[in-house]
């Protein structure tokens, strides 16, 4: 295999200029066995006021898979066990003591070692256990020599954040030439905490056009298009590119294999480094494949790159589920051009703040560098209470999230997956059956002619949508043309009304307008009015059905309406005075 590229010219001033930690590096001499240690300026551990950290805590099958290939039947597996009372559910107790008894610093899980001053990598028994974990299930298959390094986050939002730091310069208006403005590619809507993060560094924001399964690697527009006709009188071509490829924030496009091998093949020519941004990618969807849109990728033991017998043979992951599912870009980077940021936030709790960035060791090097001298660390809470509920104890005075008081062990973890992805998938199906029994408006009437008068029924078309292939949410294409104010007031004010229609009373649903997602003024005011964005995750199972049905209510009650009168007057104003009310009750 190659060895992965020299990507330093991509550094940033500040990154190339930072050294390891003086102080991190002497921490190699506290492990000595039975060293008085004078040196370090740690608290003393006994005087840590939690002497366990203990929680109940589900057993990884707790909630019921849907197959790895499409469903047959709409009902097929609809039943899930979250209906049930919270009594019900199998828990098991996990319990992380003050001390572990296991000498071993990659088993040793306590509260000693988690929550004393650690590594910037990570708690070295979580570290040592996602890197493995990453490396032989994760992306069994990354074409380069020696494959990935990772380093623990703070969330998906602190390691995007490291990486452009380590990736990118500062540029300030009227202050640095234009000529070093740098800039990064991202898709057409897009998850805008990733814009919010790179629009005060001054980087130029290049919008991608997108289709059904996210950004598109050619055409006018696509990829090849923007980074080939680049305009220099703007800045310096972009060199990063942001990316979210299952479930795509918003429009919950999923990218195949085919369209990856496409975007990295013009990265690598236009030396361009893709952040792949991937917290659904255990969310994908099979059942979906024929009722969307879109198209659904390869599994990962069918599309491996291919690069001769030097090469290396496809490895399976060891999981069926893991086998199933649609590869990283990863799977295809022979330059190590790819930065991969993961999260525990949707796979366990968004309070976790835990994750892990996974990229060639050169850059997560770049990286631990800049994490030493900010955050350190992820919580040691945190990391303790996740490493013990997977791996399990390796002392007798610990309790792990298995049955037997062991870990749920990667099978475990595996199968918790599986669930999660099986009980979104059935919320999926269900809204989705509902939205498409309803995006038709059937009006009828009486028309008179020569001949009498004549029964007539007209079908207006509301509303479309993609069945989703991953992720947690729906784009609906909002068809306001078909609306009969369409033509007596602007597109954003009619798509602003009907937001505002579906929070009214009778109503009662919230959904994001398509606004929130433009990464451009530009996208803003010529596009975004027609799309919303819905998500299926965070209501209650028992919510989903009924919520789904306001929606399509209220849409066809919106397209009734005839006058402008009905959609004029202070809207804002109604929506605050309601929250308001809310608020004071």
């Amino acid at each position: 295999m190659p060895e992965p590229l020299d990507l330093s010219h991509h550094y940033s001033r500040v990154t190339k200029n930072r050294g390891a930690s003086a102080v991190k590096d002497f921490y190699k001499y506290f492990r000595i066995p039975n060293i008085g240690n004078l040196a370090g300026g740690l608290p003393n551990h006994n005087y840590f006021p939690f002497d366990t950290l203990e929680g109940a805590a589900a057993l990884p099958d707790r909630f019921k898979p849907t197959p790895n290939k499409p469903v047959d039947s709409p009902t097929e597996g609809r039943e899930t066990v979250i209906s049930k009372s919270a009594n019900d559910f199998t828990t098991s107790q996990v319990l992380v003591p003050k001390t572990s008894t296991t000498a071993d610093l990659l088993r040793k899980i306590d509260l000693k070692s988690a929550l004393q001053y650690g590594t910037a990598q990570g708690y070295p028994p979580l570290y040592s256990y996602l890197r493995q974990f990453t490396r032989e299930n994760m992306h069994p298959n990354v074409p380069y020599a020696d494959g990935p390094e990772i380093i623990l986050t703070c969330g998906s939002t602190d390691g995007f954040s490291k990486t452009i730091e380590a990736l990118s310069n500062v540029w300030i208006g009227g202050h640095d030439p234009v000529e070093e403005r740098e800039g990064i590619v991202v898709e057409e809507f897009c998850y805008m905490n990733a814009i919010q993060a790179v629009r005060p560094r001054g980087l130029n924001i290049i919008p991608i056009t997108i289709d059904e399964e996210g950004m598109e690697a050619s055409g006018p527009g696509g990829l090849e298009h923007v980074l080939r006709n680049w305009d220099e009188s703007r800045g310096k071509r972009p060199h990063l590119m942001y990316t979210v490829t299952i479930g795509q924030n918003p429009t919950s496009g999923t990218l195949s294999l085919q369209r990856r091998k496409e975007v990295y093949a013009i990265c690598s020519r236009y030396d361009v480094v893709i952040v792949e941004d991937d917290p659904y990618w255990y969310l994908q969807y099979p059942s979906a494949k024929d009722r969307s849109i879109g198209v659904q990728g390869q599994s990962s033991l069918e599309s491996t790159p291919s690069c001769g017998n030097s090469c290396y043979k496809p490895k399976s992951s060891g999981y069926t589920f893991l086998d199933s599912l649609v590869p990283s870009y990863l799977s295809v980077d022979t330059d190590g051009r790819v930065v991969r940021l993961d999260t525990f936030s949707k796979t366990v709790a968004p309070g976790c703040r835990l994750g892990w960035i996974t990229a060639q060791p050169a850059i997560c090097e770049r990286l631990l560098r800049i994490t030493e001298t900010s955050t350190q660390q992820p919580s040691g809470f945190v990391q303790s209470l996740i490493a013990e509920m997977i791996m399990g104890p390796h002392s007798s005075n610990g309790r792990g999230g298995g049955s037997d008081d062991g870990g749920w062990k990667t099978e475990g973890w595996v199968r918790w997956l599986e669930g999660l992805r099986g009980n979104y998938e059935r919320r999926m199906r269900t809204m989705c059956e509902i939205l498409d029994a309803g995006k038709q408006l059937v009006k009828t009437g009486r028309r008179q002619s020569m001949s009498g008068e004549w029964s007539v029924v007209d079908s207006v078309h509301l509303y479309d949508f993609a069945w989703p292939l991953g992720g947690m949410f729906i784009w609906v294409k909002l068809n306001l043309e078909s609306h009969p104010l369409w033509k007596k007031t602007s597109h954003s004010k009619l798509s602003r009304a009907l937001w505002i229609h579906l929070t009214t009373p009778r109503y009662l649903v919230l959904v994001a307008p398509g606004s929130l997602f433009a990464p451009t003024e530009k996208i803003r005011d010529e596009k975004s009015y027609s799309y919303f964005r819905i998500c299926f995750a965070a209501v209650d199972e028992a919510d989903v059905a009924p919520v789904s049905h306001r929606f399509v209510e209220g849409c066809r009650s919106f397209w009734r309406k005839k006058k402008l009168d009905d959609i004029d007057g202070d809207m804002e104003e109604e929506v605050e005075q309601r929250l308001l009310a809310m608020q004071m009750c």
